[in-house]
């Protein structure tokens, strides 16, 4: 015991004690803040530096409708369509119109221009030409302005008053869902649809981050032969459960860390997005978390944790170089992929049938799991199923592991066949 407490120092410390881990702790979750934050700040400032009203409008319609949409582009009937150009022409001159308004995008006097011809009116069919083409919001409002423009017109042709019929019609719902469980309301369903996809990423980034961590470690021990003289004093089954339980403890502290900058984070983001010129964000209603889910949260990391650590230690010991490693891998990494994938579908609907099979599954369980239990209640049995599953793959993987780290740890060359690694199986 006391040699398996001197390895798990070791491993801990050795890690804790870089800089990359006191940088990637610290800056982790301001990255993530920036990334979460300044998209929707860009978004801002890039509408107010749209400028649909400067373009140039070319009405082969006959019926007014350029003006129209330029008094919509420009904000509504109140406001000032004089920077919008209303060209009027017949259906003959269009392609004239055309070619003078492409010059003058070419010379940057407009941005674009508009056509309405007979085919708006008949077909909802309009073209736009200029430099901000490419510019997906700026295109949603001049296609509003144009399918505004042409209701109107159709309003008025029936006698009715657009104006009157925009106010009777734009109707806005805010809707709160709640979860219903066993004992009741359960707080806000989305709140713990965002949750679950949290705390399943959150599972899935650790195992990712710190299987690999163990097989790169377990490489170097090996290619520099520090190998050799470790396993002369301790033995290669407490040097793995050593390495696996003290770099789980480097990642659990990080999480920790990265977990309480997230409520900082939430509790002050009203002066954060302020300060940025941004509308406040909503309060998300926190969920619930009952005290069947913390435990099941840490048993799935648990378990999940040593089966994937166990097998890319494996991993580790069955290689001697980077190259054969990154390949040797693929197969577990794969098997991380595919439990991830599935986390998108099993949030929008956590009651489906691939739901529940994905949670069952050994090697998806530990990321889904979690993830549905913070949406809906798993039943006793569902749940101590998948744990016992989770459990026994955990034993055999880590019993497998052992015995291919035992012989691999000491083993240079070639990357062994399967017959041999059965063979080293059979024999340690």
């Amino acid at each position: 015991m006391a040699k398996l407490w001197t390895v798990i120092k070791r491993e801990f410390l050795e890690r804790v004690r870089t800089k990359w881990f006191i940088i990637v702790t610290i800056f982790g979750p301001v990255f993530f803040g920036v990334i979460m934050v300044l998209p929707a700040y860009l978004s801002v400032r890039g509408m107010k530096d749209i400028k649909v009203t400067d373009i140039r409008i070319i009405d082969a319609t006959g019926m007014g409708l350029g003006d129209r949409v330029a008094t919509r582009l420009a904000g509504g009937p109140m406001g000032d369509a004089s920077t919008t150009q209303v060209v009027v022409v017949a259906p003959t001159e269009v392609a004239a119109a055309e070619t003078t308004a492409t010059h003058d995008v070419m010379t940057k006097a407009r941005r674009g221009y508009l056509v309405l011809d007979s085919l708006t009116l008949h077909e909802q069919k309009a073209t736009y030409a200029g430099r901000n083409a490419s510019s997906l919001n700026e295109m949603q409002i001049i296609e509003n302005a144009v399918r505004s423009a042409l209701l109107g017109m159709r309003l008025e042709r029936e006698g009715l008053d657009p104006k009157r019929v925009e106010v009777l019609t734009r109707v806005k719902v805010e809707m709160s869902a709640q979860r219903i469980t066993d004992k009741g309301r359960g707080g806000s369903g989305i709140g713990s649809a965002i949750f679950g996809f949290l705390i399943a990423f959150l599972l899935y980034m650790m195992i990712v981050l710190y299987g690999q961590n163990i097989l790169r470690g377990v490489l170097e021990e090996k290619t520099t032969r520090v190998a050799e003289v470790i396993v002369s004093s301790v033995s290669p089954d407490v040097l793995l459960a050593g390495k696996v339980i003290g770099v789980g403890a480097v990642g659990l502290l990080q999480q920790v860390v990265w977990l309480g900058s997230a409520a900082a984070l939430y509790t002050f983001r009203e002066p954060i997005f302020l300060k940025l010129g941004m509308p406040a964000a909503p309060a998300i209603p926190l969920p619930e978390v009952p005290a069947l889910l913390i435990v099941a949260l840490v048993l799935y990391f648990i378990l999940g944790y040593g089966l994937y650590a166990a097998l890319f230690a494996a991993v580790g010991a069955m290689v001697s170089s980077q190259e054969d490693a990154n390949q040797a891998a693929q197969p577990v990494v794969m098997l991380l992929v595919f439990s991830i994938i599935f986390a998108q579908p099993v949030m929008l609907n956590p009651t489906s049938r691939l739901a529940e099979i994905v949670s069952w599954i050994p090697f998806s369980a530990p990321v889904i799991m979690p993830m549905r239990m913070s949406a809906i209640q798993i039943p006793w049995y569902e749940l101590a199923g998948s744990l016992t599953g989770v459990a026994l793959t955990c034993a055999l993987c880590v019993w497998l592991s052992a015995r291919i780290y035992r012989v691999g740890l000491l083993m240079y060359g070639k990357r062994p066949s399967m017959s041999e690694l059965l063979r080293w199986i059979r024999q340690s």
